[in-house]
């Protein structure tokens, strides 16, 4: 064990002087590992960080929670132009399914619009999420109140002018002081402030702090049912353990039924499952991965064949010292992990250099763009055993060179 560990000394000696008497060539050498390794760890740290946003933004919400609705989430075989042509999911099936469906915890109805300016007094917010929706929202969606509440059924079902404000629309309209009964500005009308939201930070999917909620009622009696510009969406929460299948099953037979389509014809919805979201964007991440590694490989492919570089001259320059070591009794076994353990060292040099710049990165980016960019462990052990291993394969064709070198030919051709 003890020889092991002064080879592995000797062979890190050896390593930081082909370093420091050859800067040049073994900086563009090593040049190759680094930029691979920092490649691939930054983007599998900037995958896994994003995958973390996404999934602390979406823990809240209820996976089995369905967006019944015009679009589709992810990918379908039914052609744009025959979607197109699909109509908006109305208020009246809303109202229907709400009756007629089994198995649900909550239904609620939701209108997307574009955003909109609020104004109190001489104080505007402008691109501000406006949020017109069903009473049952709060439910669904598990909305926290910093004070105030949500609007009732009552208020809800009739239309009523009452508002709901993110944390962030709240502060900068009212600046500290409390807006629950006082009024905004939206649409040309005046609504009164009823509650506002706890403030959630910045998120990826949620956009609470930023939004504003309001009767979905409103919204219709403004623009009416049959508005192109708006999308109108059906969400519905099943009670926990249900059979999705057959749940989906009973969506689509209750629906279809109601728009009296035939047999044949096909469904002009879709069910979006808002788990199926999520494995299409845990798809998307997945692709982001490989393409990473794809794009790194060429980089860490130059990196070796820079270490092998530089282990082959190693060889040549020190013929002659593996030719006294042999006389000596070095067997040719000391001499492989001693090239062996030099390319590795050289190549987690270049390994470590590429970790540390990711890590600068990571900071900076951390502060400027308000976005955790972790570099995890599993991704700094990652990236240390790659490099080891791109210097494990590097070394080896040179350290068997030098193994199998005869002792008196190598004293001979060294002199």
């Amino acid at each position: 064990m003890l020889v092991y560990l002064r080879l592995l000394k000797e062979s890190f000696s050896f390593a930081m002087n082909a370093l420091l008497a050859n800067k040049l060539r073994t900086l563009l050498s090593l040049l190759g590992v680094t930029i691979g390794i920092f490649s691939i760890i930054a983007v599998l740290a900037a995958v896994d960080s994003l995958d973390r946003k996404i999934s602390k933004d979406l823990s809240s919400l209820d996976k089995n929670t369905i967006y019944l609705m015009k679009f589709s989430f992810g990918p379908t075989d039914i052609p744009q132009w025959k979607r197109e042509q699909f109509p908006n999911v109305k208020y009246d099936e809303y109202i229907y399914m709400k009756e007629a469906m089994t198995n649900t915890e909550q239904m609620g109805y939701q209108i997307f619009t574009k955003r909109e300016s609020i104004k109190h007094e001489s104080k505007t917010i402008s691109d501000v999420n406006i949020v017109p929706v069903s009473h049952e929202f709060i439910d669904i969606q598990g909305l926290e109140f910093e004070r105030g509440r949500f609007y009732n059924e009552s208020e809800a079902n009739s239309g009523a002018a009452v508002i709901v404000l993110g944390d962030e629309v709240a502060s900068s309209l009212f600046e500290g002081s409390d807006p629950i009964g006082k009024t905004v500005r939206l649409y040309g009308k005046r609504f009164t402030v009823i509650g506002v939201l706890k403030k959630k930070g910045s998120g990826i999917f949620d956009e609470d702090d930023t939004s504003a909620f309001i009767p979905v009622n409103f919204v219709r009696q403004l623009y009416g049912d049959n508005n192109d510009g708006l999308t109108n969406v059906i969400i519905l929460k099943p009670v926990s353990g249900v059979d999705m299948e057959a749940y989906k099953g009973e969506i689509t037979q209750k629906l279809r039924a109601f728009r009296g389509l035939k047999a044949g014809e096909i469904d002009n919805f879709f069910i979006n499952v808002f788990s199926g979201f999520t494995d299409f964007i845990d798809g998307i991440i997945g692709q982001m991965n490989v393409v990473g590694w794809i794009i790194s490989g060429f980089s860490l492919l130059v990196g070796g064949f820079g270490i092998a570089n530089i282990m082959f001259v190693s060889v040549k320059e020190r013929t002659n010292l593996i030719g006294i070591q042999k006389s000596l009794g070095a067997k040719n076994r000391f001499i492989l992990f001693q090239f062996l353990f030099e390319a590795i060292i050289l190549s987690l040099i270049g390994g470590i250099i590429g970790l540390l710049f990711v890590w600068i990165i990571a900071i900076v980016l951390t502060k400027a763009l308000d976005f955790e960019f972790v570099l995890g462990f599993g991704n700094i052990l990652l990236g240390t055993s790659l490099a080891a291993f791109i210097g494990l394969l590097s070394g080896i064709l040179p350290a068997i060179s030098a193994a199998n070198l005869d002792p008196v030919e190598a004293i001979r051709t060294g002199m």
